[in-house]
């Protein structure tokens, strides 16, 4: 039996080239390499970096960019460094978080501070989070996200009657108690109440 070594070759080199493109993708897409699954986890970039979902390389779309050189107006590299910071604290990357919501060109939006409290409670850095709520709220009082966040730092501090405050000013703001915020921190009071 004779073999034809250039067609065994194409075969297999482009064996190599399909499965390396789709370990490619995998990793671009935040997937497990082992599995080759595509999970929903945030990509980690490092630090002065975020993820670009859109720029396009090799294995298709998605990377890590250093956030100086983000060449959008500011209120796109505004939201593009609260997505991913978001993103990051939403994932537990809370240290991550708190460097990448820094690089944002406003300091001073409501939504970056509201997330720089959240990762500092989740780090247990009780002080620090309430000084971002506060700074979160005198930007934008109706701001009913961070409400909820506060209110659940009062809880965590075991200050229910704050917590109560801040449940009445979301259903100010929301026009009543239908809004997701509102049955969020209803329900971690009353789970606060309940013995363990």
């Amino acid at each position: 039996m004779s073999v034809n070594v250039k067609s065994a070759s194409a075969f297999f080199g482009g064996l190599v080239i399909s499965s390396a493109l789709a370990l490619g993708t995998a990793f671009a897409n935040g997937g497990n390499a082992s599995t080759g699954t595509n999970s929903a986890a945030t990509p980690k970039c490092k630090t002065g970096q975020v993820w670009d979902a859109n720029a396009k390389t090799l294995f298709g779309k998605g990377k890590c960019i250093e956030a100086a050189d983000i060449k959008k107006p500011e209120p796109e590299k505004q939201s593009m460094i609260y997505d991913y910071g978001k993103s990051l604290a939403r994932s537990g990357e809370y240290a991550l978080a708190i460097s990448t919501l820094h690089m944002a060109p406003d300091p001073n939006d409501p939504r970056v501070l509201n997330y720089l409290g959240y990762s500092h409670r989740k780090l247990g850095k009780m002080d620090e989070a309430l000084g971002y709520y506060q700074a979160a709220i005198a930007q934008d009082p109706d701001f009913s996200l961070v409400r909820e966040y506060l209110g659940e730092a009062y809880i965590q501090l075991g200050l229910l009657e704050q917590a109560r405050a801040q449940l009445t000013q979301i259903e100010r703001i929301c026009g009543g108690r239908s809004c997701d915020e509102y049955g969020e921190l209803a329900r971690l009071i009353v789970d606060s109440q309940v013995p363990q």
